[in-house]
């Protein structure tokens, strides 16, 4: 599976000429024009870095990077500014604001990749989705393929149904057990520990006090 871009930019051109070669070299790539686009877009599509300009319309950089790392769902991604803007203070303020590098343009098309590709080989390989059979209740991960009792399959199905929702204790509780009596406080804990164990705990987000998150490819490393 392909590690996910995000390039944010507001000149069409620019985002043509470095998505077609990230994507030659292999990367999934999506673009956003503005910061308040980017955040949305990067919701949806979990990226593993994200490739972020400075001066944007509705949003500039450093307020969608501090955005990004006060996203509970986005932390921990990859922030690189790729700006005309080289000015030092510039700079120091976008490292500040929770940047991982900063790269002056105009910058050559291979050095960019170059430094990318760098980035990523430290990141690591991303993890590979899960695959699915409801009718046999099997999941099937990196570790092998586990047949899943009924209500273990049920929550992971509904988690993975909506990829950009928590979905609370009391939906899952709905959903699952339909009207069940519920003995005891933890049932829904336990089972998503289950759950954990076979799958990797890399799937399952949790969200104190709220509830529960499926991540598509597991958390961005």
């Amino acid at each position: 599976m392909a590690h996910r871009i995000l390039i944010v930019d507001d000149e069409e051109d620019i985002r043509e000429i470095i998505r077609y070669n990230l994507t030659k070299e292999g990367y999934e790539v999506y673009e956003a024009t503005n910061g308040k686009e980017a955040i949305s877009v990067a919701e949806q599509s979990h990226p593993h870095l994200i490739l972020l300009d400075m001066m944007m319309p509705v949003m500039d950089g450093h307020s969608t990077c501090q955005a990004i790392r006060q996203h509970p769902q986005l932390s921990n991604v990859m922030i690189i500014f790729l700006s005309a803007a080289g000015d030092e203070d510039l700079q120091f303020d976008s490292y500040k604001a929770g940047a991982d590098d900063y790269i002056t343009k105009p910058v050559s098309i291979r050095i960019l990749c170059s430094r990318i590709n760098a980035i990523m080989k430290r990141i690591g390989k991303p993890a590979a989705e899960l695959q699915f059979n409801a009718d046999t209740h099997t999941v099937t991960t990196p570790k092998g393929t586990f047949t899943l009792p009924r209500k273990e399959f049920e929550i992971l199905q509904l988690l993975k149904s909506d990829t950009s929702r928590i979905f609370t204790r009391e939906e899952i509780f709905s959903h699952v057990w339909r009207g069940e009596v519920v003995i005891g406080t933890r049932t829904l804990d336990v089972h998503i520990r289950r759950l954990r164990r076979k799958i990797g705990n890399e799937y399952i987000e949790t969200y104190k006090g709220v509830g529960f998150k499926y991540n598509p490819a597991g958390a961005v490393q």
